[in-house]
């Protein structure tokens, strides 16, 4: 299979990028290379989807991209920032104030309210929030009546939506979402990708997802697909029939391989 580098034409302006990007574990002949000499770029003010068959990567190049994890070899930036080679407080400080996540398990804190839930990124940076960009932040996710529930008193739905807005309210950088409508129905999940659209769009947000949805992958503006370690393909302006298409079409060439 050759290898197809993922370079985006849209904007001049990278949110994080990988060159060359390897990542192996273990040793010996029990050694797995999760990333075989990757290169991407994401583009500031985009939403891209990250797709592949199950052990191709995807999640391994997002957790790199992050800073999660580090390449083996290769190189990771965020902004123009290099990741890789960062001491842990580096890392610490480029997680807290430049990248926002946003994971299939919410991770909100049941005896804090929506409103404290979201703002405490900045409350553990030590930073006061502005309030054009929190009350923009609420409109956009459409919780302005539901601040001061906690956890329990509201859906699944509206919990991603929380934690969604968490993610937004330090305004970083790029926002890495991993499988995050995976523990919602259909309906819920609809809303939170559309509020991660409408972030993109109106926001002037960077979205970065993991999934294997092809529903939700049609939500993006660009999707990379990866098999084995390699990206081997990618779609603009992507349908759900689009990427479900090149999900077969992938699955088939692994086959044959």
């Amino acid at each position: 299979m050759s290898r197809v580098t993922a370079i985006s034409e849209i904007g001049p302006r990278i949110a994080a990028r990988a060159v060359g990007a390897e990542k192996l574990y273990g040793e010996g002949e029990a050694q797995v290379a999760a990333l075989r000499g990757v290169d991407v770029e994401l583009a500031a003010g985009e939403f891209t989807a990250i797709m592949g068959p199950s052990g191709s990567g995807k999640s391994t190049l997002m957790h790199c991209l992050a800073g999660l994890d580090t390449v083996t070899s290769g190189d990771v930036f965020v902004g123009d920032q290099q990741v890789n080679g960062m001491s842990d407080k580096d890392l610490t400080n480029l997680r807290r104030d430049q990248i926002g996540f946003i994971f299939q398990q919410f991770n909100l804190l049941p005896t804090l309210t929506a409103e404290e839930n979201i703002l405490l990124p900045l409350a553990i940076a030590g930073r006061k929030p502005s309030k054009d960009w929190f009350d923009r932040v609420v409109d956009t996710v459409g919780l302005a009546g539901r601040l001061h529930h906690r956890p329990s008193e509201l859906s699944g739905g509206q919990q991603q939506r929380v934690a969604c807005a968490r993610a937004l309210a330090p305004q970083p950088e790029v926002i890495f979402a991993d499988e995050p409508t995976g523990n919602l129905d259909s309906r819920s999940g609809s809303e939170v990708l559309k509020f991660l659209q409408h972030s993109v769009r109106t926001l002037g947000q960077t979205v970065v997802m993991v999934t294997h949805d092809p529903s939700a992958a049609s939500y993006a503006d660009r999707v990379i697909f990866l098999a084995d370690g390699r990206i081997v393909s990618e779609l603009r302006e992507p349908t759900a029939d689009s990427v479900l298409d090149m999900m077969r079409k992938i699955d088939v060439r692994e086959r044959v391989a």
